[in-house]
C-alpha cells in the first residue's frame, strides 16, 4: 500500500504542479476538510453551521463500504494530500493512513486522530462470555498486503493491542471529539473561529441533553442487559450507562456464521434473563438472531435493529441523516429492549 500511495502522490504532483501550500490557498479559497466516516462528517457540518459554504467537506466512506474493509483510491489520496484538515479514527482499520500522510503535499495540514484525542478513554476490544472468537486469519484486515519490509515483525514480538474503534457510539466521547474538531477548524480558519466555537458549544449541549435521556432510560429500565445475535460495536455505549451485554461476535468481526456453541449459549441467556428482544445492527440478514430465537423456550422474542452508522451513504446524508437523529432512534430501540 505504501508504494502504491507513493506512486499516486507522484502522479498528483506531476498533474497538478502543486507545492507545499495549504489546500485553501491553492484551490478555490475554501477550507478543505476530509473525513473518513459519517459521524465525523456530520460533526464537522454542525461546527461549520452557516459557514459551511466557506468549506469543501468530503466523507470518504460515502457508498456504504464498512470502515473495516475500506481502502482508498487515487481520488481519495489526492483529497487527503491537499486538504487543510484531515479527520480519521486512527485504529487498525486506518493502517493505510500513516503512509498516505507521509506522502502529503500539504505539510501544514491539521490532522485529528480520534483515538489519540480520547487517550485513556479508548478501550481494548474484548471477548465476553459466550462470544465467538474470530479466526486469526480472518481478522487481519488484509494488513499483510499493506506492510512492506520495514513493517515486517519478527517471530516472538509481542502481539499488538487492538483497540475498539467504534468511539463515535459514545455520546460522552462525541462531545469531546466535537470540541477537538472545533479547535482544529478554528486553527485552520481563524476568520471564522468564533462562529465555530459557538456552533460547537451549542451542538455539544444537544449531545449532552441526549446523553441525559440515555441515562434516564437506563435508570428506569427493568432490565440492564442486552443481547446481540450479531457483531457488537456498542461497547462504548453500554459502558457509558452501566449496561451488560452478550453478543455473537466482537464489533469488527468478519465472521458471518455463529457456531452451535455460541447459538446455544445466547439462547440460554435469553431464557435465563427473560429477554424479550434479540438485537442486531443495520444491514443484518437476521439469520443468527432468528436461530437464537428458535432455540429459546418461548421462541417469541422480537428482533430489533440499532444503527452503528458504519454504512451511512452520501444518499443518506442528502436525505437528511444526522448523527443525533440516529442516536435518538437507537435510544427508542434501547427503551423497548430494556423494557
Amino acid at each position: 500500500m505504501k508504494k502504491i500511495i507513493s506512486i499516486i502522490t507522484a502522479a498528483i504532483l506531476m498533474a497538478t504542479c502543486l507545492t507545499a501550500c495549504s489546500g485553501a490557498a491553492a484551490g478555490n479559497g475554501k477550507l478543505k476538510i476530509v473525513t473518513t466516516i459519517f459521524p465525523e462528517y456530520d460533526w464537522v457540518m454542525n461546527v461549520l453551521g452557516d459557514k459551511a459554504s466557506d468549506a469543501d467537506v468530503t466523507m470518504l466512506l460515502d457508498n456504504g463500504v464498512d470502515l473495516h474493509s475500506f481502502q482508498p483510491n487515487a481520488s481519495d489520496i489526492m483529497k487527503i494530500s491537499t486538504c487543510d484538515v484531515f479527520i480519521y479514527i486512527g485504529g487498525e482499520s486506518d493502517a493505510w493512513v500513516d503512509d498516505a500522510l507521509k506522502e502529503s503535499v500539504n505539510k501544514d495540514m491539521i490532522v485529528v486522530n480520534l483515538l489519540d484525542t480520547l487517550g485513556d478513554a479508548v478501550k481494548e476490544e474484548e471477548v465476553v462470555e459466550g462470544m465467538q472468537e474470530e479466526d486469526e486469519h480472518d481478522h487481519d484486515h488484509d494488513h499483510d498486503e499493506d506492510h512492506d519490509e520495514d513493517h515486517d515483525h519478527a517471530n516472538g514480538d509481542p502481539e499488538e493491542i487492538e483497540y475498539d474503534e467504534h468511539v463515535w457510539l459514545s455520546l460522552h466521547n462525541s462531545a469531546t471529539l466535537v470540541e477537538k474538531i472545533s479547535e482544529a477548524l478554528q486553527k485552520a480558519n481563524p476568520n471564522n473561529a468564533e462562529t465555530y466555537k459557538t456552533n460547537a458549544a451549542g451542538y455539544m449541549e444537544k449531545i449532552n441533553a441526549l446523553d441525559k435521556q440515555y441515562h434516564d432510560t437506563v435508570d428506569n429500565a427493568s432490565c440492564k442487559t442486552i443481547l446481540f445475535g450479531d457483531r457488537f460495536p456498542f461497547r462504548y455505549l453500554v459502558d457509558d450507562y452501566g449496561l451488560s451485554y452478550y453478543a455473537a461476535f466482537v464489533g469488527c468481526s468478519a465472521e458471518t456464521e455463529a457456531s452451535f456453541e455460541t447459538i446455544t449459549f445466547l439462547a440460554g441467556k435469553v431464557d435465563e434473563l427473560g429477554l424479550k428482544v434479540v438485537m442486531t445492527i443495520e444491514g443484518s440478514d437476521n439469520r443468527i438472531a432468528e436461530t437464537i430465537i428458535q432455540n429459546t423456550e418461548s421462541k417469541d422474542q422480537k428482533i430489533l435493529s440499532v444503527d452503528s452508522m458504519q454504512s451511512v451513504t452520501s444518499k443518506d446524508v442528502a436525505a437528511g441523516a444526522s448523527y443525533l437523529d440516529i442516536m435518538t432512534k437507537n435510544l427508542d430501540v434501547l427503551k423497548e429492549a430494556l423494557g
